[in-house]
């Protein structure tokens, strides 16, 4: 068993190396816009993301970010043809990078950013998510960010997790129509309260969740394809550390530990996740184009049968969405021993 384990590290060391010399040289493709981040202040919390036409989201997404106590995001613009480019390069907390290379090449934007958050996140509070995902964590709707981050400091606690909670509205998703600047939440108001799997990763030591209404309505036929739910997006990062797969797993492998294996619980939050408004339709027939997403797209092929039934996700079992406490009582987060 003990050479088992001691394999396993020497195998994941070295992955992690492989991870890095690879994201130096993906950097390569990055062409910077407007580098701003000698205005990064020691105690600064910054987020890390990749996008592209998202015009119609990023003023939300940097308004929520800004609100709960970010200081500065760090994006690379991967082709954007809708003025988001343009929009991002005019906010003074943005560090713009370009690129036209391969999303799927970089491992789905994951080399660009892994390479950025060697140079800029080292010592940081890093927090990575896409332009949909929205972090919800104990006390959010009372406490900025950094006083959760203040409290993983003192507990020598380097990581946290939220899962993907998706969002969804009462009617067709071809019919949820967003207005640019909007609370997507106005419109995607409910959630699925159960229905999630999980097990461990033994590899790499993280949990892996499944489920949702993706699950049993996209994939009810091919459950075990449904995407994964289990997120670690806020880090305290090292220039060392690499995400392997998204934000679902890093290494070292210590930070996927996000669970206590004794009976205790850890701090944890949800990522409230945007993706079903009518917006999407265009996204999925840019990705059936482009095929620059996981699978060739398979997941987006699902969406587009979904969209043209004119389906929705919402069922009697569905929840609406109050807050916080209501997702720590139904198990999805928990605030542990933060009070």
């Amino acid at each position: 068993m003990k050479i088992t384990a001691i394999l396993n590290q020497l195998l994941l060391r070295a992955r992690r190396r492989r991870l890095q010399l690879r994201a130096r040289r993906k950097r390569r493709e990055l062409k910077p816009v407007q580098n701003r981040t000698a205005n990064i202040r020691p105690e600064d919390i910054l987020v890390f993301t990749t996008q592209r036409n998202e015009l119609d989201r990023l003023p939300y997404f940097l308004n929520y970010y800004r609100k709960i106590g970010c200081n500065h995001f760090v994006i690379v613009d991967n082709a954007s043809t809708d003025g988001s480019r343009e929009y991002l390069e005019e906010q003074d907390d943005v560090s713009l990078w370009h690129t036209d290379a391969s999303y799927r090449s970089a491992r789905f934007g994951c080399d660009w950013l892994n390479g950025l958050q060697a140079l800029y996140a080292h010592g940081h509070w890093t927090l990575t998510v896409d332009v949909d995902e929205f972090l919800v964590y104990p006390h959010s709707d009372t406490r900025p960010l950094n006083a959760m981050t203040d409290w993983l400091d003192s507990s020598s606690v380097k990581s946290f997790s939220a899962m993907l909670l998706d969002m969804y509205s009462k009617g067709p998703i071809s019919q949820t129509h967003y207005r640019r600047g909007q609370n997507p939440f106005d419109l995607l108001r409910w959630f699925d309260p159960g229905n999630y799997l999980i097990r461990k990763d033994r590899r790499h030591g993280n949990l892996w969740i499944q489920g949702g209404p993706r699950m049993r309505n996209v994939f009810a036929t091919e459950p075990a394809r449904a995407p994964a739910l289990n997120k670690i997006p806020l880090v305290k990062w090292h220039r060392g550390y690499v995400y392997t797969s998204s934000t679902h797993s890093l290494l070292p492998r210590g930070l996927n530990r996000v669970f206590d294996e004794w009976g205790g619980e850890k701090p944890s939050g949800c990522l409230l996740h945007a993706k079903f408004l009518s917006l999407i339709g265009s996204k999925v027939d840019e990705e059936l184009e482009r095929k620059q997403h996981y699978a060739g797209g398979r997941e987006y092929q699902a969406y587009q049968e979904t969209i043209e039934q004119n389906g929705t996700f919402w069922t009697e079992g569905s929840v609406e969405y109050v807050g916080w406490r209501q997702l720590e009582g139904l198990g999805l987060m928990s605030s542990g021993s933060w009070i």
